[in-house]
C-alpha cells in the first residue's frame, strides 16, 4: 500500500476523516468525515492495473449515491421537516437515515458492491475496506434507535454471507462475504449493547489481519494456489487451518468469545429465533472455511525434507506465528484465568 509518499499522506488522511466522523456532535460533520475518508481511499485503491481502476470507479459511484442519500437526511432534519433523533422517533426515520450507512457498509441486502470491489483490490487495502472502513458507519448507526428492520438486516447479512460464500474459488470474494457474515454479527451485538459491537469488531479486525497477512506474504488469490503453496512446511499448514478456524468462530479458538459473548446477550434478551438463524448460518461458513483447510492439508499432498526449514529465520513466520498462537490459545487462556480469580 505504502509505495510512496503520496499513499502514505493519503493514508493519514482516511484516518482522520473517520476520527472527524466519529468525534463529531453534528450529522453535517459526521458526513464530512465521511466524505474526506472516501476521497483519500480512491487513491489508495488505484495500483495501476484493469480492475483496481474498475473497483475504485464501483466504490466511488456506491459510496457517492450513499453520502448524496445521507446529506438530503441531514438537510431536511435541518428544515425541522424530517427530525432524525426523537424519544418516539418512527420507523421512517431511522429507515431514511440507516438505509445509506448500510449501503456504505456493505452489508446485505445493499451487499452488491462489496465483493466485486474487494476482488478487485490489494489485500492491504482489501483489509481496510473489512476493518477500518467499518467505524465511522457502524459508529453513528450506534446512534440511531434500533428497530425491526434492523433485524431483517442482521437474518439477511448473516444469511448472504454464509451462503454467498458456497461458490466463490477466489480468496478475497470469499473473506468479502465472510466480512457480510461477521457485519451481521455486529450489527446483532449492537442491538443487544451498545458497546458490545466495538469488542466484535475489535476481535474480528485481529482475526482478519492474521489470515489477510498469511495470503498477503504468499500472494494467494485463489483456493487452487493452496494445492501447491504449503508442501514445504506442516508448521504454515496448521496456522492457516487455526486462522480459519478461529475466524468462523469455532471453539476452543479466540474467534469463539465474542459470538459467545453476542449469543449469550441475545439469549438475555429472549431473541431467540434471530440467535438459532444466525448460529445456523454460521455453521455454514465453517464448511467452506474447512474447504480451504482440506485444499491445504489433504489434496496433492507432498512434502519434501530437505526443504522444511526454509522459513525458520524468516522474520514474517515469525509474525504469522505470534499471531496464530494468539488467536489459538487465548480463548483457553482468558478461560482458565478467569476460572482461577
Amino acid at each position: 500500500m505504502f509505495n510512496n509518499s503520496a499513499k502514505i499522506m493519503f493514508f493519514f488522511i482516511l484516518m482522520m476523516g473517520t476520527m472527524i466522523t466519529v468525534s463529531s456532535n453534528s450529522w453535517l460533520g459526521a458526513w464530512m468525515g465521511l466524505e474526506i475518508n472516501l476521497l483519500a481511499f480512491i487513491p489508495l485503491m488505484n495500483n495501476n492495473n484493469l480492475m483496481s481502476t474498475e473497483a475504485s470507479l464501483k466504490y466511488f459511484l456506491t459510496q457517492a449515491m450513499a453520502s448524496a442519500m445521507l446529506l438530503l437526511a441531514i438537510v431536511m432534519s435541518y428544515l425541522n421537516n424530517f427530525p432524525i433523533i426523537q424519544e418516539n422517533s418512527s420507523m421512517l426515520n431511522n429507515l431514511i437515515i440507516t438505509t445509506p450507512l448500510l449501503l456504505k457498509l456493505g452489508a446485505a441486502p445493499f451487499h452488491f458492491w462489496f465483493p466485486n470491489v474487494m476482488e478487485g483490490l490489494s489485500w492491504m487495502n482489501a483489509l481496510t475496506l473489512m476493518t477500518w472502513q467499518k467505524i465511522a458507519p457502524l459508529m453513528l448507526i450506534s446512534y440511531m434507535n434500533q428497530n425491526n428492520f434492523m433485524n431483517l438486516v442482521i437474518m439477511t447479512s448473516t444469511i448472504t454471507g454464509s451462503l454467498g460464500g458456497l461458490n466463490q474459488t477466489s480468496l478475497r470474494k470469499l473473506m468479502a462475504f465472510s466480512s457480510i457474515n461477521h457485519l451481521g454479527w455486529m450489527l446483532a451485538a449492537m442491538q443487544a449493547n451498545e458497546s458490545m459491537w466495538l469488542l466484535y469488531f475489535s476481535f474480528y479486525s485481529f482475526l482478519s489481519f492474521s489470515l489477510i497477512f498469511m495470503f498477503n506474504n504468499f500472494k494467494m488469490y485463489h483456493i487452487n494456489q493452496l494445492f501447491n503453496t504449503f508442501f514445504n512446511d506442516k508448521t504454515l499448514k496448521y496456522m492457516l487451518f487455526f486462522n480459519l478456524l478461529s475466524l468462523g468462530g469455532l471453539p476452543p479458538f479466540l474467534g469463539f468469545l465474542p459470538k459467545w459473548m453476542v449469543i449469550q446477550l441475545l439469549t438475555l434478551k429472549s431473541q431467540y429465533s434471530l440467535m438459532t438463524i444466525m448460529t445456523i448460518m454460521t455453521l455454514i461458513t465453517l464448511y467452506f472455511y474447512l474447504r480451504l483447510c482440506f485444499a491445504a492439508l489433504m489434496l496433492n499432498y507432498s512434502e519434501n525434507n530437505w526443504n522444511t526449514e526454509m522459513f525458520i529465520n524468516n522474520l514474517s513466520f515469525s509474525i504469522m506465528l505470534i499471531l496464530t498462537f494468539i488467536s489459538t490459545f487465548s480463548l483457553v487462556l482468558v478461560s482458565t484465568i478467569y476460572l482461577f480469580m
